[in-house]
């Protein structure tokens, strides 16, 4: 079996396509799949995601797709984690009751405190600022970026450094997390127009 260079992985949960064709757009090539050979033997990986939390931790499971998730990204392979794929990856989520996530980062995933002044969910565009400017995803990109966000819910990483881009919507909130191979970011790359584009981009020439 060959190896596919983006596998994007299928577990039932948001708009797969629409990341496929953006990877397309930027001349990438990306096959959509839930099969956990094909995603264990993929050059990177990405991990979108659109939903709640509870739900998706049990289709991940069920097919079998934790072990190729977190192999990928203990054996070193560029993965990127788009809204509720970044969410995944701590430890715990509180969106209907207390679940465990896949624990690969240290932290929680909370919900946005009720406001007479911010609606929940958080969505449209919303400017970013850079924790880390240095992130290779960043090449190309202006510092006074703005992106695509819809949610309810937030990472809370229990290690700081991780944070690799924040925004302001009520409270200062982590958009994106950094960590050697794995990348994420709570923002839709694939609904951000030019910048979400040059992100995926450059996530495609790691």
């Amino acid at each position: 079996m060959t190896a596919i260079d983006i596998a994007i992985v299928d577990y039932q949960m948001g708009n797969l396509r629409s990341v496929q064709k953006s990877l397309e757009h930027v001349g990438a090539s990306a096959e959509v799949t839930s099969d956990p050979d094909k995603i264990a033997r993929a050059h990177k990986v990405i991990l979108p995601g659109v939903g709640a939390f509870g739900d998706a931790i049990r289709e991940i499971k069920a097919r079998q797709l934790t072990e190729p998730i977190v192999e990928s990204i203990d054996a070193g392979k560029p993965f990127l984690g788009i809204c509720l794929g970044l969410q995944l990856l701590f430890e715990i989520g509180l969106e209907g009751g207390e679940h465990q996530g896949l624990g690969i980062l240290a932290g929680r995933v909370e919900r946005f405190a009720r406001s007479s002044n911010l609606k929940v969910p958080h969505m449209g565009w919303n400017q970013v600022a850079a924790d880390r400017p240095d992130c290779p995803l960043l090449a190309g990109v202006p510092s006074d970026a703005y992106f695509y966000f819809v949610h309810s819910y937030f990472v809370v990483p229990a290690d700081p450094p991780v944070r690799w881009l924040s925004c302001d919507y009520g409270i200062q909130f982590c958009a994106s997390i950094w960590r050697d191979n794995l990348f994420a970011t709570q923002f839709h790359p694939e609904k951000s127009q030019r910048n979400g584009l040059q992100i995926l981009k450059n996530f495609a020439k790691l």
